[in-house]
């Protein structure tokens, strides 16, 4: 690799908002945030909305959507729309 054209890819805490999970992974994203993490160092930390912790398809939580209504309220409002 080329020096002094790639990004500084160190250790960073993710905190997860929506589940309060906290984990310690690499990247090159920075923040002026900190926390210290459970092995007493000092490490960037970034707040994300969602993760794995918390995102429906990985929790098995999913909302059934009611597609049908939806469609229903659709037709209703544009019924008329491009009648003369």
């Amino acid at each position: 690799m080329k020096s002094d054209i790639h990004p500084a890819y160190n250790p960073v805490v993710f905190r997860d908002l929506a589940s309060g999970v906290s984990f310690l992974t690499r990247s090159t994203a920075s923040s002026n945030k900190t926390v210290e993490w459970e092995d007493g160092n000092t490490y960037p930390l970034i707040e994300v909305e969602i993760s794995s912790e918390s995102h429906p398809f990985y929790t098995g939580k999913q909302r059934i959507m009611d597609s049908a209504g939806r469609v229903e309220r659709f037709n209703a409002r544009f019924k008329t729309f491009g009648k003369k």
